[in-house]
């Protein structure tokens, strides 16, 4: 049996925590995750998903500030002697001394297709980029931003309406396998990381607000590509007579006619046609300011009245 400690936050780690929770050939020492952070309306402390998992299967849980600054949970993850670490979108940098601590190895789980996107937001940005394909990867964890040596890589096409929510649900699906694969093959001996090449690295800094605001003399694909890739998280928009007006929805059309970017073109059942720096771009559905998501056609209508 293979024993681990599981480092992550967000539920897109479930699927692998619960596989390596539920297999034969592995055994789940503990979890180490973010500490609570206030959520909701009422900024209740809420615990996150990993930790949800692990109190409702009685797995030891660790929530370091920052666990290079925080040598007890050094010495108590030393003391369970595991064979990995996996992380998985844990949000946090280690240390060496941390590094050092599995028999064999540090194991991330990283979703792009290393070397290109290094970083915090991979998923977002190959569908702003409008890449065709990325995928997840398994590394050895180092020192370095997502520099280590690959293990296994699996490919996913990005379809052309694919949205950030369901690219994150597909590498989350794809991921146990991946990791199962990688721990085993390393433990055995059948597995040899590989280093990454020098070619095609680039970088997935972490989106900012401003960044999600529509620009409207770009491109339809473009903009379709930005809403699709920040799709409620935090979600691309544009104002309104003084309002944020949350973009949900969208098909990029052609048309070769020039008009003011920005301008409302058509109202149909279909959406609102608006001009774009090229092409016309449909807003099919929308979420006001204050209110929940709608048509664009009925958020339209709405204004006239």
């Amino acid at each position: 049996m293979i024993s681990i400690v599981f480092f992550g936050t967000p539920d897109i780690g479930l699927k692998s925590l619960e596989h390596f929770y539920n297999s034969d050939d592995f055994e789940v020492l503990a979890v180490v995750t973010q500490p609570d952070k206030p959520s909701g309306r009422g900024h209740k402390l809420t615990p996150s998903p990993i930790k949800q998992f692990a109190m409702e299967h009685n797995i030891k849980v660790f929530q370091p500030k920052s666990i290079r600054k925080e040598p007890e949970i050094i010495e108590a993850l030393k003391e369970l002697k595991p064979d990995f670490f996996v992380t998985f979108a844990f949000g946090q940098i280690l240390s060496q001394e941390v590094l050092d601590i599995p028999k064999y190895e540090t194991i991330n789980l990283h979703v792009s297709l290393l070397p290109k996107y290094r970083g915090a937001n991979p998923i977002q940005r190959a569908i702003i980029n409008g890449d065709k394909e990325t995928g997840i990867c398994t590394m050895i964890t180092e020192l370095g931003l997502d520099c280590g040596d690959i293990c296994m890589k699996y490919p996913i096409e990005i379809t052309q309406d694919m949205n950030c929510v369901e690219l994150f649900e597909l590498c989350a699906a794809n991921s146990p396998e991946l990791l199962d694969k990688t721990l085993k093959g390393i433990k055995d001996g059948t597995l040899k990381p590989t280093p990454q090449c020098e070619d095609g690295i680039c970088f997935a800094d972490k989106l900012k607000k401003e960044e999600c605001k529509i620009d409207w003399t770009k491109s339809a694909k473009e903009i379709h590509n930005l809403v699709r890739g920040v799709y409620k998280c935090p979600g691309a928009f544009f104002e309104h007579n003084g309002k944020i007006i949350k973009v949900m929805e969208t098909e990029p059309l052609e048309d070769d006619n020039q008009r003011t970017p920005g301008e409302f073109v058509n109202i149909s059942k279909s959406g609102i046609d608006v001009q774009t720096g090229k092409g016309l771009l449909r807003l099919i559905k929308v979420k006001p300011e204050g209110k929940g998501e709608m048509l664009a056609r009925d958020w339209a209508n709405g204004l006239k009245n």
